[in-house]
């Protein structure tokens, strides 16, 4: 019988997208979190690199004036546009914040 350690549970319960905060329509907060995932899978080693390519699909698909914040271990309060922010996490206890202010 195969013993399982507690470290290896808890990686294994946080490596799927967990949305904490959306108020975005279902299509759009998918195309959001299936965005983000690919984001943090590709550029995994590069929080910045995942915040941009965030930012310019975003921009491009919903229209300007998006932003994103990417890491570990922050807190945020901002004003944004109703019906466009998403707050997420994922690869574990990466988080990100993603919004559209007008």
């Amino acid at each position: 019988m195969t013993e399982i350690k507690k470290d290896d549970v808890v990686k294994i319960l946080h490596t799927y997208p967990l949305c904490r905060k959306c108020d975005m329509t279902d299509e759009m907060k998918q195309e959001a979190m299936e965005l983000c995932v690919t984001a943090a899978e590709k550029y995994a080693d590069n929080y910045e690199s995942v915040s941009r390519m965030i930012k310019e699909t975003m921009d491009k698909k919903f229209g300007a004036s998006w932003h994103t914040v990417v890491g570990e271990g922050y807190g945020f309060e901002i004003t944004y546009q109703l019906k466009h922010l998403l707050y997420m996490f994922c690869a574990g206890n990466l988080a990100i914040c993603i919004w559209k202010s007008a």
